[in-house]
């Protein structure tokens, strides 16, 4: 690749002041179209699979699995996230890049493949071990060939690539797992097949177009033995964050992962103090106060966002009886909020240079759309549901650019793997304990809600009816809710059955009459309401944090000419 001429005009010292390779904006462009699909995939795979998990775990005979499915791949894919940051800030981004994608199909490729939960399980986790590099390392190319300045007008493209894919997995999940066979092969393997040829393509547009000439650290070792201690430190504690409900917050089982945690992150410490520079997340960027403030910033956003997004396909699906393709395109006000608040905002940071503002408003937005959402019922228009997504999700696109934005823009240059790689990564901590607390406790209020309203309409007319009816229906699903019913009322004060029967399977909802439908949607809804609360509670600490948060200015670099240039590659 040809160098922009103000390359090699700038001086050693000026060039360590400046981010941005010198490069065209055709050519950044060209750049861009590589980590986009590399970004598609990673993407669609959060959504998609999220939908027809399901039908996997049914099909797989290991219906309470789902969670070690999950977990699995939220271990690996964390772990690795400031490794890939930390590497290919020593040894360049193209070749982890195109490593993570070639990780990535294979694992997909290998998931398809799954006889059995465990075995999904361990290929999840190796399509994390490529995941985990996706986003980081996407993110970090753009920090190196664009300026801050100018850097949120092309991040708005990465958030359409996300928007797309938001709306894109639910309905193919859905489609995929809705077909007995596909060309001779189970409906949910297409799942993990279709990332197959995408990765494909991502591999040879990466190779053809990913070269620039990237300032390169100097660390001569790397940080096997941090990564190791980190693994020990965040595995434990995800997965007590996943099962916790199940075992009990302080079982032994629980316990022993605290203990591991706790011993996991004091090693950790000791041996990043140890390295030095060359530490795989160094101890200096927290000495950093304006980027340690900022790591908080991003937990809280993570948790807040994925937690509280989390819970509107769960309004949609079982409040309303939305299939996962409609449920989908319901999400699409919120996906075109994220977009347009990150749109506006990054041309605004673009012409002004100040982001902090963006971020306090964005703050302010979730935290009043949370809150007004815990008061929605399910008697609620859903078109006023959707705008208040819309709201959510304008309020998030206020808020994660410039964050990231910003948190490149705190450390220098160099830095650009480590500072993409650090926000990352603790951003996926708060969204994986995010949406694992907020889960844990909409099941834990549901079943006790759904028990109470079923005891309050036991006395109103038309409740018996609808219990006959369910006893005599030819749906084993009905047909059994049905007599738990009656055994609870052969047993008072006993009503839990039905409602873990409800728990296991919310299917059975919508097959069941009107009078016994209603108070188990009314305890889901109560118990959701309780979960925006909570989270829009939360999301005041992101008020707190970003009105206190120091803006730093942004960095300008060297200038990019729009007007002229060859394609990269």
């Amino acid at each position: 690749m040809t160098d922009n001429p103000t390359r090699a005009a700038t001086p050693a010292s000026v060039e360590d002041e400046h981010a941005g390779a010198g490069l065209t904006h055709r050519q950044i462009l060209t750049v861009m179209a590589g980590l986009m699909i590399g970004m598609f995939l990673a993407a669609l795979d959060q959504t998609i699979v999220s939908t027809a998990i399901r039908t996997i775990a049914d099909d797989l005979h290991g219906y309470d699995m789902q969670a070690w499915v999950t977990t699995a791949y939220l271990v690996t894919s964390t772990i690795v996230t400031p490794l890939y940051g930390k590497l290919s800030d020593i040894y360049g981004r193209k070749p982890f890049f195109l490593l993570a994608i070639s990780i990535f199909v294979v694992g997909s490729l290998l998931c398809s493949m799954a006889t059995s939960m465990y075995m999904l399980a361990g290929f999840r986790a190796l399509q994390g071990l490529g995941a985990g590099g996706l986003f980081t390392l996407a993110l970090t190319t753009i920090g190196d060939i664009v300026p801050p300045r100018e850097r949120a007008k092309y991040q708005g493209y990465f958030l359409a690539v996300f928007g797309t894919s938001s709306v894109l997995g639910p309905v193919l999940g859905g489609f995929f797992a809705g077909q007995s066979s596909i060309l001779w092969v189970s409906g949910w393997r297409w799942v993990f097949l279709v990332n197959v040829p995408i990765g494909i393509i991502a591999l040879f547009v990466v190779y053809a177009v990913l070269n620039y000439d990237q300032h390169k650290g100097t660390g001569t070792r790397t940080d096997y033995w941090g990564a190791t201690a980190l693994a020990v430190t965040v595995a434990p504690l995800l997965i007590v964050a996943e099962q916790g409900r199940i075992w009990g917050w302080w079982s032994g089982w629980a316990v022993l992962c605290y203990a591991v945690g706790v011993i996991g992150l004091a090693v950790f410490v000791w041996i990043e103090k140890k390295m030095g520079d060359d530490a795989l997340i160094p101890l200096r960027v927290f000495a950093n106060p304006v980027f340690a403030q900022g790591i908080v910033i991003s937990m809280v956003v993570g948790a807040v966002m994925f937690g509280g997004i989390s819970m509107l396909p769960q309004y949609f699906q079982v409040l309303r009886g939305s299939s996962p393709m409609v449920a989908g395109l319901q999400m699409l006000p919120m996906v075109v909020g994220l977009m347009s608040g990150s749109i506006v905002s990054g041309q605004l940071i673009s012409r002004t240079g100040r982001y902090k503002v963006f971020t306090i408003v964005g703050s302010v937005l979730i935290t009043i759309a949370t809150f007004l959402l815990h008061l929605i019922t399910t008697s609620t228009p859903v078109w006023l549901v959707m705008v208040l997504a819309a709201l959510l999700g304008f309020g998030l696109g206020n808020l994660m650019q410039p964050i990231t934005l910003a948190m490149q823009n705190i450390l220098p240059p160099k830095d650009m793997g480590l500072s993409t790689g650090t926000a990352t990564f603790f951003r996926q901590i708060g969204a994986t304990l995010g949406v694992a607390v907020f889960f844990s406790l909409l099941f834990s209020l549901t079943g006790p809600n759904i028990s109470d309203e079923m005891t309050a309409a036991a006395g109103q007319p038309g409740f018996s009816a609808g219990v006959v009816e369910a006893v005599r229906s030819d749906d084993p699903q009905v047909k059994a809710f049905g007599q738990a019913l009656v055994e609870a009322a052969q047993h008072p004060g006993q009503t839990g059955g039905s409602a873990d029967s409800v728990m296991s399977d919310t299917s059975v909802i919508a097959k069941l009459p009107d009078s016994l439908s209603q108070p188990i949607m009314t305890g889901f809804a109560n118990s959701m309401d309780t979960v925006f609360l909570t989270v829009s509670i939360v999301s005041l600490l992101a008020i707190i944090g970003t009105i206190t948060w120091k803006e730093l200015p942004l960095r300008r670099g060297r200038p990019i000419d729009v007007s002229e240039g060859a394609p990269a590659g």
